[in-house]
């Protein structure tokens, strides 16, 4: 499978099943990544999560990525990125956080090897 599907899937299976998870099981959810005082908002965030990923997920089986995905791929990665270290280097939310910041970095750092592949490959 070439790589761009690779990223793709990944990014795409891991966003569908964090964003499910505060949706199918609260408590477990908040035993990693800490209590929730206004739940509906990881709710929320689960929800548009979980879309963005199957969105990518299905994009992943096409034989090129169109331009509007790839910026879905690296932009929602380098929100959830921003937000993970702002609050998680703070102590606001739990440290969880800080290793799915360094995983966002890793999404946006394979995004960008593949762009740099593609534009070599043309």
């Amino acid at each position: 499978m070439p790589a761009n599907h690779r990223i793709r899937r990944i990014q795409g299976a891991y966003y569908l099943a964090t964003g499910v998870w505060p949706l199918i099981h609260r408590r477990s959810f908040e035993a990693i990544s800490g209590k929730k005082r206004d739940f509906w908002l990881a709710e929320t965030v689960g929800a548009i999560t979980a879309a963005v990923g199957l969105t990518l997920a299905l994009a992943g089986k096409r034989e090129d990525a169109s331009p509007e995905i790839t910026l879905l791929g690296v932009g929602t990665a380098a929100g959830f990125a921003s937000v993970d270290f702002a609050h998680g280097l703070k102590r606001r939310i739990s440290a969880v956080y800080l290793i799915d910041g360094v995983l966002q970095l890793a999404i946006i750092a394979a995004h960008a090897q593949e762009v740099a592949a593609r534009s070599t490959r043309r």
